[in-house]
């Protein structure tokens, strides 16, 4: 297994950052052939997906969408203030994974790993794990 981390900033409160070629370069140096990319973001206020990376209007439309659906100035309990991020980060998950085939991130034609950010601008770190498949 390879371990590999690795941090984003990001700019805006809400952002979805495309790290596919990070992830990308992490399991080519892995040397692995075949096995499973785990992608992992421990952060209560961030997470991770996979969708799609060809049009940028598809992340634009999750993060307002997910803005609509979870409102910042919704009645919370949680005094911090960003009880939304916390939330979104339910609804999107931590972490995803992807096959790793002949040395290679196997995603599909249009998909795209990206760092959901919902309580930024922040520094987020990621960490990408490679497995070799028995």
């Amino acid at each position: 297994m390879s371990w590999v981390t690795f941090d984003v900033r990001t700019t805006r409160r809400a952002q979805l950052v495309d790290i596919t070629e990070r992830v990308a370069d992490a399991v080519a140096r892995a040397g692995i052939g075949e096995g499973l990319c785990h992608v992992f973001i421990p952060h209560t206020t961030a997470g991770v997906t996979i969708n799609e990376g060809a049009d940028p209007a598809v992340a634009a439309d999750i993060a307002s969408h997910l803005a609509e659906l979870v409102p910042k100035e919704a009645a919370f309990q949680h005094e911090e203030g960003n009880s939304d991020s916390h939330i979104k980060t339910v609804l999107i998950g931590p972490s995803c994974e992807a096959p790793v085939r002949g040395g290679k991130l196997g995603l599909g034609t249009w998909q795209a790993i990206f760092l959901c950010e919902w309580d930024g601008p922040r520094s987020r770190r990621v960490e990408v794990a490679v497995m070799r498949l028995a």
